[in-house]
């Protein structure tokens, strides 16, 4: 599984090791309690619907990158501090990533998860 932002030349990975959080405890937890991520890791946490998504970083010691997707068009992108940052925006899918990851992604591109189902 990965995670690509869709580009003029083809796609560019954000992600080739992707964690996906599809039950209640998994959405819940998110990153909490982890001391890092590696540089090339995504948590995706796919919803039936788009509706408003809250990410907060209590219990995360380092910065994030969060995504929030509606139907593959990112609709909001923003690097999230360790242990105070918070982050909403409506979305069906949100994909939290390593501070910087998502630098080169902006609200009206597309990024797609290569491998999910459901």
């Amino acid at each position: 599984m990965r995670v690509v932002h869709e580009t003029d030349g083809g796609g560019r990975p954000l992600a080739t090791k992707v964690d996906v959080a599809d039950s209640l405890v998994s959405q819940g937890l998110g990153l909490m309690f982890r001391r890092s991520i590696p540089d090339d890791y995504a948590l995706v946490f796919p919803f039936d619907e788009a509706a408003p998504r809250t990410l907060h970083m209590v219990f995360v010691p380092f910065d994030i990158d969060a995504i929030w997707l509606e139907a593959g068009d990112v609709r909001a992108v923003e690097r999230l501090g360790g242990w105070t940052g918070y982050g909403r925006a409506v979305a069906d899918t949100v994909i939290e990533l390593p501070a910087g990851a998502a630098d080169a992604v902006s609200v009206g591109d597309r990024v797609r998860i290569d491998g999910l189902t459901g």
